[in-house]
């Protein structure tokens, strides 16, 4: 018999059919008991259908049920996997529409800035009551969290409950597959030191299994572009990693990557260390790049993401599943979340290294003990740890201080329904807090009050 796993947000056509898949890949976890739960309950026996159809495929033992009742889902659970939306997209529209109004545009919105300050609020809450449940039903369970904000709500979680939370992102693992395209190495044969935030981690050192320094050939790329751009990558690059090709020709080469990246590359030239998250989460963590002088981003490659975009992705994912359920074989290619790999670690006792967001114990020595940071962390069958400890440029070392804050007020707003708070978050976030105070004070005021339906702390 398999471990249990409760899904939380279990309705969710993005995650459910890359989770499924990967857990279908992972020996020790192909007889795992899923319970999926969602509080639409529209969707749950398609997720069951398509655990259905895998489990017979591929001839596992791998069951699931279904239930709107958390508490129920939550019951004997080993892992809680929680991918949620509270308000969905219509709450996220005025996330991203009012601040707009008042001269901030975002290129995501669900991390840091306005849109992911308001976004924490609602979701916060949500989380208290998983936590809390998760203490009476099942006590020793890990909560694997693959919802945004990731930092706010892990952080949410270890400061006010017991329950041992994960954050797992895969910018990361996307931008380790990137430079291994750029350097001409294997994926495997990429060893990057990362301390930072969600969406904001740095890679500061980058170990190539020859023992190369893979920034410093980075570095060397980009000096060298004109000569070395056009080389052709080994593959091409997945459609869903949304980047433009500018190369003539139907190869990828290292040209076109460079320009996909060229934001973090800014960065990385002038304070030396390489933001490892893609361009559009990085923009919204330094003011300056999303500006009406830049395009909104554009200069840089980045774009805004409206909701109609998102719904046009929800469409893509509705599709997808309905291709999966309907094929007759299951693809063995990881989907590059990290969650079998991290459960089977656990499990298992099989030492495994990845990104992960946990508690500062040393790993970040800018930021204080506690707050929730992104590095590469060992899992074995003892738990979760930060394998380095890393301090950042100085420059970069206050920025994150700074972006922490704004991170730490963010969660005691939610906690404690503290308007102020809220404001105080806003003024400390770099991309809120660009605009007149007057002005930053109305914008809070009208986007807790558009969205207050999902906010019963600010009752």
């Amino acid at each position: 018999m398999g471990p249990r796993i409760a899904i939380i947000g279990g309705g969710s056509y993005q995650w459910i059919p890359k989770l499924l898949t990967d857990l279908a890949n992972t020996k020790s976890l192909q007889d795992c008991e899923l319970v999926i739960e969602d509080i639409n309950p529209d969707p749950i026996p398609r997720m069951i259908e398509l655990v259905e159809h895998i489990a017979s495929v591929r001839g596992i033992g791998m069951t699931a049920r279904g239930t709107s009742d958390q508490r129920d889902a939550l019951d004997g659970a080993d892992f809680v996997l929680v991918c949620i939306s509270t308000g969905g997209f219509e709450s996220m529209a005025f996330d991203l529409e009012i601040p707009e109004k008042y001269g901030i545009k975002q290129s995501v919105g669900d991390s840091v800035g306005p849109g992911g300050i308001i976004r924490s609020q609602r979701n916060i809450p949500v989380f208290q009551t998983i936590a809390r449940d998760m203490a009476d039903l099942c006590p020793d369970a890990w909560l694997l969290n693959l919802t945004n904000p990731m930092t706010a709500l892990c952080r949410s979680v270890t400061r006010e409950s017991p329950i041992r939370t994960i954050g797992l992102c895969h910018e990361v693992t996307i931008m380790q597959f990137m430079l291994s395209m750029m350097l001409g190495v294997g994926f495997m044969d990429v060893n990057p030191t990362v301390a930072g935030v969600n969406h904001l981690p740095f890679v500061t050192a980058l170990e190539l299994a020859d023992g190369g320094d893979g920034l410093a050939q980075l570095r060397d790329l980009v000096a060298h572009v004109d000569e070395r751009g056009g080389d052709v990558l080994p593959m091409q690059m997945p459609a869903d990693l949304g980047h433009e090709k500018i190369s003539e020709g139907g190869d990828w080469t290292k040209a076109d990557l460079l320009h996909a990246n060229r934001l973090k590359l800014e960065l990385f030239q002038r304070f030396g260390v390489l933001p490892s998250a893609g361009d559009r989460h990085v923009a919204e963590f330094f003011a300056g790049f999303l500006t009406e002088e830049s395009g909104w981003g554009e200069r840089w490659g980045v774009d805004l993401t409206p909701i109609s975009g998102r719904v046009m992705w929800q469409d893509h994912y509705e599709q997808e599943f309905e291709e999966l359920l309907a094929a007759d074989e299951i693809s063995r290619m990881p989907s590059g979340e990290m969650v079998a790999g991290v459960i089977d670690s656990l499990m298992r006792d099989v030492p495994r290294t990845y990104p992960l967001n946990i508690p500062n114990d040393g790993q970040v020595q800018d930021l204080p003990e506690d707050v929730v940071v992104e590095s590469m962390c060992v899992v074995d069958g003892s738990g979760v740890r930060g394998r380095d400890e890393v301090s950042l440029p100085s420059a970069m070392a206050a920025h994150l201080r700074q972006v922490s804050a704004a991170q730490e007020l963010t969660v005691e707003a939610a906690l404690t329904g503290s308007r102020d708070a809220v404001i105080e978050a806003m003024l400390l976030d770099p991309l809120a807090g660009r605009i007149d105070f007057d002005a930053m004070v109305a914008m809070t005021d009208e986007m807790l009050d558009a969205t207050k339906r999902w906010l019963p702390q600010y009752a």
